[in-house]
């Protein structure tokens, strides 16, 4: 179980609330090297050694904030993959959410988002990201499209009624990355701690298909087969990595 710490005894309710929610185990200091949740006045985080710099969710700065002012708008390949055009905005099922920022991009071009993240210490991570995102007036109303819900998405996707299904299903599940960079050693290394790999992804991919009402994008290392080895009906790549698109009319045909 991941242990949540809190720095300041005057965080120490506030903690033991989240610790609740979360169902973490409760611990004062900052002590440990194993991966942790931190509570400070700031922010939540996720740390492990002391070396590297602590994981969290920032919808307001850094790169998100940079992206949403000079991203490229609806002519960004996760838009185009996703269907945004003109007139059209779908709403979004991010199924394997993380640390959101896939699909606060969605958001912020209009989509309806609803993330849902199964691993509670990330879970807890996007919550305290959206909640204080929701305090600043240039990203509230972006943050307001976005839900969250922790929990098995495999189990949600199937139990969503008519009325719930969304227009496009978004996947981007763990895989094992072969590049090194110091974003993946802190980041991917954390998540694999924390979370563990991904060994059902595939089982993601026909339950995405039997509720989504327009398409299923499947985000992917440029160096990664097809998902569950299922060819998609189209691929917008980038640099590094590419959007396996499965538009759901053309395999119906």
């Amino acid at each position: 179980m991941t242990c949540l710490y809190y720095t300041d005894p005057a965080l120490e309710q506030r903690a033991a609330e989240l610790a609740a929610r979360w169902g973490l185990a409760l611990a004062e200091g900052e002590a440990g090297e194993e991966p942790r949740l931190v509570l400070n006045p700031e922010r939540l985080e996720l740390r492990a050694l002391a070396s590297e710099g602590p994981v969290y969710v920032d919808f307001v700065g850094g790169a998100a904030g940079h992206r949403r002012r000079f991203g490229g708008g609806r002519g960004q390949e996760i838009a185009r993959a996703v269907g945004l055009k003109q007139g059209a905005t779908p709403a979004v099922l991010d199924a394997t959410a993380g640390l959101g920022r896939d699909a606060f991009v969605l958001a912020s071009l209009g989509c309806a988002v609803t993330l849902i993240e199964r691993s509670p210490p990330v879970a807890a991570l996007l919550a305290d990201g959206l909640a204080r995102a929701a305090l600043d007036a240039e990203v509230a109303d972006i943050v307001a499209r976005m839900h969250l819900l922790c929990g098995n998405a495999l189990q949600i996707m199937l139990q969503l009624d008519e009325a719930s299904r969304p227009d496009v299903v978004y996947l981007d599940p763990m895989y094992p990355h072969r590049r090194k960079s110091a974003l993946v050693k802190k980041e991917m290394r954390l998540f694999r701690e924390v979370v563990g790999e991904d060994p059902d992804a595939d089982a993601l991919l026909p339950a995405a298909l039997a509720v989504a009402r327009q398409r299923v994008v499947v985000k992917r290392p440029d160096y990664a087969e097809p998902m569950a080895g299922r060819p998609p009906t189209m691929s917008i790549t980038t640099k590094n990595h590419r959007f396996d698109v499965y538009v759901i009319k053309a395999l119906a045909q």
